[in-house]
């Protein structure tokens, strides 16, 4: 299949940006999206040119390293897909498809398609980890948890930390993100002797990093790769609550 593609350039963070027109030939249905700009950059070199920036690492849809906006949408159009395990047979020949970085005022451009996102990095270092000793590998074992919140703390576990919540969200809201990583150690006795401390701190360093307040716009569940539900925002509420009145 033969596309256009409209791809967002800027060289750095204080360079302006813009949309560029390419023409990718030749494309399979069966590549994923981002062989796609493997195969326009491949082109692009040839000619002497800039290849495209964009991030990427496993391509496994596990690390949350290629997120880019498409069409308008985070992690494009594909539900539950990351953009490394969208494939070209969900475009049509002579489609037209706009590719820009995530959208955010948390996330600066470093180049192309390429953000920072090490203020996500920044949330979990505050506070988004057990300190607490909790015993080897058979003490663990050794301690019963309820399937309901074994089950509730693999969901939250599923964040890859794509960014692609707050790009969604007319706020710039990292709440989907920080409610997953407070739910999913809350939720196990592990994590409880810390959690008052964790979300106070965890909340306080997503704002200082300049991330918005929750809106209930629900953006940020429609285009998450892993599905990661807001009821986990309800629950990271609960718990600040419960952290401040004690």
């Amino acid at each position: 299949m033969n596309l256009t593609l409209y791809v967002w350039r800027q060289k750095g963070p204080k360079d302006a940006g813009r949309l560029v027109r390419y023409e990718a030939k030749d494309v399979s249905p069966d590549m994923s999206f981002l062989e796609m700009l493997d195969l326009v950059n491949e082109g692009l070199v040839r000619k002497g040119d800039d290849p495209i920036a964009f991030d990427h690492d496993c391509r496994e849809g596990i690390c949350g390293m290629c997120a880019q906006v498409i069409n308008g949408i985070p992690q494009g159009p594909q539900k539950k897909t990351t953009v490394c395990q969208l494939h070209m047979r969900h475009f049509k020949n002579g489609d037209t498809i706009y590719i820009e970085p995530l959208r955010a005022r948390a996330f600066p451009v470093i180049r192309d398609l390429v953000v920072d996102r090490g203020s996500l990095d920044k949330i979990i270092q505050s506070g988004g980890y057990i300190s607490a000793h909790t015993g080897g590998v058979p003490d663990g074992n050794a301690i019963l948890i309820p399937k309901d919140d074994a089950d509730r703390a693999m969901d939250a576990a599923e964040c890859i930390g794509c960014g692609a919540c707050v790009a969604a969200c007319p706020n710039g809201s990292a709440m989907l993100f920080t409610a997953a990583k407070v739910t999913q150690l809350a939720t196990l006795p592990q994590g409880r002797t810390e959690a008052a401390r964790r979300v106070c701190v965890m909340t306080e360093e997503m704002l200082g990093q300049g991330f918005g307040n929750c809106g209930n716009h629900y953006e940020c569940q429609a285009v998450c790769p892993k599905d990661i539900k807001v009821q986990f925002i309800a629950k990271l509420n609960r718990e600040f609550i419960k952290a401040r009145l004690k």
